[in-house]
């Protein structure tokens, strides 16, 4: 590992412990060179998931755009940032976990709103009013008679 401040290309480990539920795991490092110490994560490489966008184009599967999608939604709610986090590392995980490297925005979507009706209803009525893109008060009020009617 290369040390950030002085480029030596040498750094013994003086800890290692598991963060993120034991995703990632953090590395306090010493530079032999110089002595200063600094900090690496390591993590399981995985093969990106494309995206297919409504307009057909292709892009990297992006865990902070989905984020801050969910954080818009629960905007003046009291839903914590380590919920939703939690929330989007599990969609994360369900779509590194299907055999597909290609995914809808369609299905990204459906798997969001999952995770917030379970979180919190208004959220869920947000992000599914953006999402779906209701044309009117009917089709708004469709899924709001849907929820209720599945309680």
């Amino acid at each position: 590992m290369k040390c950030p401040f002085c480029s030596y290309e040498e750094s013994k480990v003086i800890d290692s412990r598991p963060t993120d539920e034991g995703e990632r795991i953090r590395r306090r490092r010493e530079c032999i060179k110089c002595g200063k110490r600094f900090t690496s994560y390591e993590v399981i490489e995985t093969v990106p998931i494309v995206v297919i966008k409504r307009d057909k184009s292709r892009q990297v599967f992006d865990r902070v755009k989905l984020l801050n999608g969910m954080l818009r939604a629960c905007e003046k709610r009291e839903v914590s940032i380590e919920t939703l986090e939690k929330a989007v590392a599990e969609i994360e995980m369900a779509i590194q976990n299907s055999l597909d490297r290609e995914i809808t925005t369609v299905a990204i979507g459906e798997l969001a709103m999952e995770k917030l009706r379970a979180i919190d209803e208004v959220a869920y009525v947000r992000f599914a009013s953006v999402y779906r893109d209701f044309k009117d008060i009917n089709s708004f009020m469709d899924e709001l008679n849907r929820m209720k009617s599945e309680k």
